[in-house]
């Protein structure tokens, strides 16, 4: 892929053919990555994935091995809402789940959405990962969903990125699970918390605990649709099918308008054998059920999660950026395709 700084006439093309070369860093002083620019594919990888380079470049073969679509940068919005609201749900730890939605969030927020992000992990992850401590809060979505007449704005938080908050968690939340065994329609609890707020956004990404538990089922209910980071490892596939199954049922019996927008490749080296094979299984058991965008392996998100800021901020000139923009414009471009 090639890019120039705008208006710096000194600016080089960059060589993009090689996508092990920024894989883990930044581009080069006076660069910038542009998810639209026409890219040479790595012949070694680009074998594997088409009979000839020439058609990798003809076609503009993603890592997924499909065609790559033209996702086009989102126009502004003149007022938020209804919010769409997208729980990133994968029943397995590790996987990339906190770090894809504060990450998505705020790469829809720099596109002009506002942005609100639910923090339903009883460890606090998502709230760490954008700089607040969760051991200092003295309201949490815990608080939300269990006291009546407390008002969504008492528990709110704005972050550094500009249209973008936060409903922040603690451990307080793992109480709820518990608590909510006995309470009429306890599933819809989330549901009715947010009900309020959906006005204010265009959307409201919900991190969810690594479980099938009560919790997750509330974020289900109350979610139009699921993502789900997967991690290219073979382990990360198995629980898939448990938690496709999972939606399936949330659909039938609490809410109908739930659907699977996406699987999210995560963690991805196209250097490996093996991270090829399972991003290729994915892609044939979920075909368009699976994003075009994949989020590469890369030093700076754990970087992001110590400085307490997303990856668009702390390191914007960064592949890793790019990659959450692209996804962003994905799925912008499938909610207008509805």
């Amino acid at each position: 892929m090639a890019g120039n700084s705008a208006g710096d006439e000194s600016a080089e093309l960059a060589d993009y053919s090689d996508p092990h070369r920024f894989a883990y860093g930044e581009l080069p002083e006076g660069h910038f990555y542009d998810p639209d620019a026409e890219y040479e594919p790595d012949p070694e990888y680009a074998a594997t994935l088409a009979p000839d380079a020439a058609r990798q470049r003809r076609e503009r073969i993603g890592p997924t091995g499909r065609p790559l679509p033209y996702f086009p940068i989102p126009g502004p919005v003149s007022e938020p809402g209804p919010a769409k609201i997208i729980a990133m749900c994968n029943q397995k730890g590790g996987v990339g789940k906190t770090t894809s939605a504060i990450n998505l969030g705020a790469a829809l927020a720099e596109y002009g959405r506002r942005v609100l992000l639910v923090d339903f992990d009883p460890q606090g992850a998502l709230s760490v990962g954008l700089g607040v401590n969760p051991m200092e809060l003295e309201l949490t979505v815990y608080n939300l969903l269990m006291e009546r007449g407390l008002a969504p704005d008492e528990v709110l938080l704005k972050t550094a990125v500009a249209g973008m908050d936060l409903l922040p968690s603690n451990i307080d939340l793992s109480a709820a699970e518990v608590q909510l065994v006995s309470e009429v329609a306890r599933e819809s609890t989330l549901q009715r918390a947010l009900q309020p707020l959906q006005n204010d956004y265009d959307f409201i990404v919900i991190d969810c605990q690594p479980s099938l538990g009560l919790l997750t089922v509330n974020a289900l209910t109350a979610a139009h649709k699921v993502i789900v980071p997967l991690e290219c490892e073979f382990f990360a596939l198995r629980g898939v099918a448990l938690l496709t199954e999972t939606i399936e049922k949330v659909q039938e019996r609490l809410n109908p308008e739930l659907e699977l927008d996406g699987i999210l490749a995560t963690m991805y080296d196209s250097r490996t054998v093996h991270s090829r094979e399972v991003l290729a299984r994915v892609v044939e058991a979920f075909d368009e059920n699976v994003y075009h965008t994949v989020i590469g392996r890369t030093v700076r998100f754990p970087e992001t999660t110590v400085a307490g800021e997303p990856i668009t901020t702390y390191a914007s000139n960064s592949v890793g950026a790019a990659a959450y923009r692209q996804l962003a414009r994905e799925v912008l471009a499938r909610c207008h395709a509805e």
